[in-house]
């Protein structure tokens, strides 16, 4: 190359044929250890992310086998005394939900409205917060966001998980998971195959004589609305098909007098004598079909 004080001097560049031009994207080299420089976002930056974003995923996913969710008994609408309980990664959300600013008729508020703020908030992150810097001392703002965060959701799941603890503890309940457990330790002890928590559905039993002048008693004392229009009951109350295989007569006249604890009402001041003897005859013949 020619050197000189001319300006209008001409240049010449000597290149090295071996050194091969680069073809593609040229991808920089990493600038983490020169002051006030950066790496290129894509693909350096990203890459990192990314294998950061697999490690954690894959962490989590172990620890939801590890410790996975208990599976209770099939849901059951009369089970009055059943503690709901999610999944332990939803605790706090669970217990969040439980305050009444973000609760009855603020719940559009809990279940959408601050969720979305959150996560909102966690996408927009990269586009609020340009700092170059990475320490995390040197950047307040977004870590005493993140300190906050975990802080709350550790704080709600420990008072959530103690809440479930102490209602077990009022109710001398014993969660669905723990019995299933010990009747399958039981039967495995005695070589036996575990108990199966599915329940049978119970063979239906048609109504016998349907035309028979009982069933005008039945509609007048509003029984069906209870037991059903089919008879075959509805959620706590029980079905009148096949009754006469569990009380006798005289039994299905005491409790149709005089009533029955669990809510069955007492008909002897709105019904007579003859139509309690009347209804409590046909009762009688609802008897399932001999096998």
């Amino acid at each position: 190359m020619a050197h000189g004080h001319k300006s209008n001097e001409k240049v010449v560049f000597v290149g090295d044929s071996r050194v091969k031009k680069g073809a593609g994207v040229q991808v920089p080299p990493d600038y983490t250890s020169y002051p006030g420089k950066s790496e290129a976002f894509i693909p350096n930056f990203l890459l990192k992310e990314w294998m950061v974003g697999c490690v954690v995923l894959v962490g989590f996913l172990v620890w939801t086998i590890a410790e996975p969710a208990p599976l209770g008994y099939p849901a059951d609408p009369t089970n009055a005394s059943f503690i709901p309980m999610p999944d332990w990664y939803f605790l706090f959300l669970y217990q969040f939900l439980k305050y009444p600013y973000v609760s009855q008729e603020y719940i559009v508020l809990g279940t959408m409205g601050i969720p979305a703020v959150l996560f909102g908030g966690l996408l927009l992150a990269p586009f609020l917060d340009t700092g170059k810097e990475r320490r995390f001392y040197r950047r307040p703002i977004a870590s005493s966001l993140m300190f906050l965060s975990l802080i709350a959701v550790v704080y709600l799941t420990v008072i959530s998980w103690d809440h479930y603890t102490h209602q077990l503890e009022i109710t001398n309940t014993i969660p669905e998971h723990h019995v299933r457990e010990e009747k399958a330790r039981e039967a495995a002890e005695k070589g036996q195959e575990p108990p199966s928590t599915v329940k049978k559905p119970a063979a239906a039993v048609a109504i016998v004589d349907a035309k028979d002048p009982a069933m005008d008693i039945i509609k007048q004392a509003q029984c069906i609305g209870c037991h059903a229009a089919d008879l075959k009951g509805q959620g706590s109350f029980p079905a009148l098909t096949g009754v006469g295989d569990k009380y006798s007569k005289e039994e299905l006249v005491d409790i149709v007098t005089n009533g029955k604890s669990g809510g069955m009402p007492e008909f002897g001041t709105k019904l007579s004598a003859d139509e309690i003897d009347q209804l409590a005859t046909w009762l009688a013949k609802q008897k399932a079909p001999a096998k």
